[in-house]
């Protein structure tokens, strides 16, 4: 009885420590110190499950955790910021596959009731969803697959039907555990529609879909849970499924779009077979040293950071002008859209590598009706939420997305390497406007010119 509630009062302990950790990660300022935080939940959590099963030999245990823990090392230090999106989606992946490891281990050496075997499936079917779409995911995010929808004609009923068979074959495996082949279907058929609800999605609603898996992987946990009958797996499960929920709805209300238009929307694209209008003008482009005689008169500016910064690791100098900028006596803040990037909170992670302070990072919300009052307003590597159409033209297909209006700034200086798309694939007439000015090239090396031509 002693062993027990010390091993209830330690769980108890990790699941707290879980939610004040999960709290701490709402502010960016006490994000770092919330990871920690939950690090030492599940550390907590993880030693005493070990201590509690009566476990004989902890070699291959032992070598589990010695082989990941030098393969995460690894990762961790050598990841670039840029490849970050595509980290996570491989984490949310990894989860979703020990899920299922997990739910399939748990039909041996016990006799497991029916509302076990109704959790056992869920961790199965949830977790093999979790490993390939977040593959997919993965394989869009680092180009190696095309980020457009991959859609085929009949592709609904494809999935109609490959949803059938699945809660069939669930049906007929909760029913007859000793027939390995509906085990093998669900596994199998399950894998098969991860990959299908994220190969209709665009690159543009990754950041969407990156948090939507993670809350499948928690939900996978949670089910795995009570599928071993694990009270802190349960809780642990229940947060990140129930975190992903929300930050997937602020997402999609940050893009006024509806979960099912962003699933589904790659059908839509099929039917429709049209496109947003071809949007023409005459971009005119500017040098660094124009950059910085408009710079130097301006006594407000408004940096609008995106995935281009990323790909150039520019963050550090961006900070570097805008601490030369307010020694000019002009105030400097940042304006971060939702899903900027291609991963929750991207742009927050780089500027915070930079040491920008959080006061200045403002949200979309906050920003917008001043953009008036900015004398400059400099874009780096930002497309698709910088995207006036979704104001102006109703046959765009980001029509009524919430953008930064950065249009509306006096002068509207945007980094780009070229004049191609953003990852949506949609022209934006910003580039187009008379208050806009191109400066075309590696945002670090044109951002370090400007600088060159302040001292």
């Amino acid at each position: 009885m002693g062993t027990e509630l010390l091993v209830n009062l330690s769980y108890v302990a990790a699941a707290v420590l879980f939610i004040f950790g999960l709290k701490m990660l709402g502010s960016p300022a006490t994000a770092r110190k919330g990871n920690l935080v939950s690090a030492v939940g599940m550390f907590i959590a993880v030693v005493v499950t070990l201590l509690d099963q009566s476990i004989i030999d902890y070699k291959w245990i032992a070598a589990g955790i010695a082989v990941g823990g030098i393969i995460g090392a690894v990762v961790a230090r050598s990841v670039a910021m840029t490849s970050m999106p595509e980290m996570v989606a491989l984490f949310n992946g990894f989860g979703g596959i020990a899920s299922l490891l997990v739910g399939w281990a748990a039909l041996y050496g016990m006799d497991a009731s029916t509302f076990q075997m109704i959790t056992i499936v869920l961790s199965i079917l949830i977790g093999g969803i979790t490993f390939t779409g977040s593959l997919i995911a993965y394989g869009k995010l680092s180009e190696r697959m095309p980020g457009r929808p991959l859609v085929f004609a009949g592709q609904r009923f494809f999935n109609i039907a490959l949803i059938i068979a699945i809660i069939a074959c669930s049906v007929l495996f909760a029913m007859n555990p000793d027939v390995s082949l509906y085990l093998y279907l669900v596994i199998g058929l399950s894998c098969l529609l991860g990959v299908m609800l994220v190969i209709p999605i665009g690159g543009a609603d990754m950041p969407v879909v990156i948090s939507l898996l993670n809350s499948y992987s928690g939900l996978a946990a949670c089910a795995a849970g009570f599928a071993i009958n694990n009270i802190i797996l349960i809780v642990a499960g229940s947060l990140v499924g129930a975190s992903g929920i929300i930050l997937t709805q602020i997402m999609c209300k940050a893009m006024n779009r509806s979960l099912s238009n962003v699933l589904f929307s790659g059908f839509s694209a099929v039917a429709g077979g049209g496109g947003a209008a071809k949007i023409e003008g005459e971009a005119k482009a500017m040098s660094a040293d124009d950059a910085y005689y408009v710079l130097e008169a301006a006594s407000s500016v408004v940096i609008v950071p995106g995935y281009g910064m990323a790909v150039a690791q520019a963050q550090h100098v961006v900070k570097e002008l805008q601490e030369i900028l307010e020694k000019n006596g002009a105030e400097v803040v940042y304006a971060i859209h939702p899903v900027a990037g291609r991963m929750p909170g991207h742009m927050n992670v780089l500027l915070a590598e930079a040491d920008v302070s959080y006061d200045l990072l403002l949200e979309m919300d906050a920003v917008n009706p001043r953009m008036e009052t900015f004398d400059v307003a400099i874009v780096i590597g930002a497309n698709d939420v910088v995207n006036p159409a979704a104001r102006e033209m109703e046959g765009s297909p980001i029509y009524g997305m919430p953008v930064i209006n950065v249009d509306m700034a006096r002068n509207v200086f945007v980094m780009k390497r070229s004049m191609a798309s953003g990852f949506a694939g949609i022209d934006n007439p910003l580039f187009f406007k008379e208050n806009t000015r191109m400066l075309f090239g590696d945002a670090k090396e044109m951002l370090s010119n400007i600088i060159k031509a302040f001292s």
